[in-house]
């Protein structure tokens, strides 16, 4: 079989180029305002982002540098050099200090905001774990216990949303509420959630919130989160409630999308239909168990083989993992585990599964693999090792079994992040 890995990585690099701020900020930037430009930026993008912001504004614009400030707050190992704006790199999917700093210190520049002044929110996927500011009566200890709980209970990162935006000083709207002074609000937003819910990018920190405290309750009680007493008195203080649309918070924001995971999983397909393939797109904003969404498209991928039919099936989205083993891994190295599981016989398929921002789970460092590649190599590798890839599944180890399959796909932060790229390719 011809190897079909240089053709999967083309895939996912393309569904990265289509998102990253280098190629899209600029032309979306407002105007420059009477007084300052004030950016607030988050999430695994925020620093790239902000650079470019600032190419925009100092180099083609020509703002008086004095007149630009911010903080841009990202995951450890994804800065790059500012000029004006401050990077701090922060934990990530478990806050920590700098996380916690970072998210004060935003606030405070967010109040300082006078009527003449533009406060730009430059948000992408990562967001919420970087700005982490616990409500009244939350210790951070608490606010980490509750991040770790919802991590491992398999909620699709909505519900997760749900239940941070309500333990929180700057998610859910709050950020508009510290900077309301300012003359416009104006947030550009990397969208890394299924369907692009704007409440959903960082836990919206500058639009209104449908959610409540019964519901954030609710999803406590769903997963059975073990949470402390301080969590659950949180949940019932209606001062925690999120700020909803009306609010004079939203008076002068506006909202908008400047990537979507739609046009990166389109880019994608694009690159397997010019290469010959037959496609089957199924969306950019999967969800789900990924060793069943694994199970349903190897089902598909053993179907077009039997037909000989070359076939390429694409997908985004985010999938999730209910954590009951000791192993180390993420959504799409789980995918890809099971798809080996499932296609260990069969000739003539390969499939790349993987993360747009790079990393794949992990324990928050810039190294972590984005995903993994499994072809007829890996099946081979398998058998000559004594790899049993269900006991890797039972103990959601899937980094443990690519490690010695040579599988992983590690390629260092992306510095955006528009959720996953999966793709089977069928000859």
């Amino acid at each position: 079989m011809t190897d079909r890995r240089p053709l999967l990585r083309a895939i996912f690099d393309a569904a990265v180029a289509a998102a990253h701020p280098d190629t899209m900020l600029g032309r979306h930037l407002p105007p420059l305002p009477k007084g300052r430009v004030i950016c607030l930026a988050a999430g695994k993008g925020a620093a790239a982002m902000a650079a470019s912001a600032e190419r925009h504004y100092l180099d083609e614009m020509k703002l008086d540098p004095s007149r630009l400030i911010g903080i841009a707050t990202t995951r450890h190992g994804h800065g790059v050099p500012t000029r004006r704006i401050t990077v701090i790199e922060a934990g990530h999917p478990v806050p920590d200090e700098a996380g916690l700093k970072a998210a004060d210190d935003t606030l405070r520049l967010a109040a300082e905001a006078t009527p003449d002044d533009l406060l730009l929110v430059l948000l992408s996927g990562g967001g919420s774990a970087n700005w982490i500011a616990p409500a009244e009566g939350i210790t951070f200890a608490q606010k980490q216990q509750v991040n770790r709980a919802l991590l491992r209970s398999g909620a699709p990162i909505g519900e997760m949303n749900v239940v941070r935006k309500h333990l929180s000083r700057i998610k859910g709207g709050r950020l508009a509420r510290a900077g309301q002074r300012a003359a416009a609000i104006v947030t550009l937003a990397i969208s890394d959630v299924p369907h692009d819910d704007p409440s959903a990018i960082a836990s919206g920190p500058t639009v209104s919130d449908s959610t409540t405290l019964a519901d954030a309750r609710a999803i406590v009680a769903k997963y059975n989160l073990s949470v402390d007493d301080a969590v659950r008195r949180a949940l019932n203080d209606p001062r925690n409630e999120s700020c909803k649309a009306g609010d004079p918070a939203f008076a002068r924001a506006r909202f908008e999308l400047i990537a979507k995971p739609k046009a990166s999983h389109e880019a994608a397909v694009k690159v397997a239909k010019d290469a010959g393939y037959e496609t089957v797109a199924l969306g950019a904003d999967l969800e789900g168990e990924a060793r069943d969404v694994a199970a349903m498209h190897a089902e598909m991928a053993l179907k077009a083989r039997a037909e000989g039919r070359r076939l390429a099936i694409l997908s985004g989205g985010e999938l999730t993992v209910t954590v009951s083993g000791n192993g180390r891994g993420g959504p799409n190295q789980e995918y890809a585990l099971a798809l080996a599981a499932l296609l260990k016989d069969t000739p003539a398929i390969a499939a790349i599964a993987a993360d747009t921002d790079g990393a794949d789970g992990g324990a928050g460092s810039a190294s972590d693999p984005a995903g993994a590649m499994i072809d007829t190599t890996t099946f081979a590798k398998m058998k000559s090792l004594g790899l049993d890839p269900q006991a890797y599944l039972a103990n959601n180890d899937a980094t443990g079994f690519f490690s010695q399959t040579g599988d992983l796909l590690v390629t260092g932060p992306t510095l955006t992040n528009v959720n996953d790229v999966r793709a089977i390719l069928v000859d």
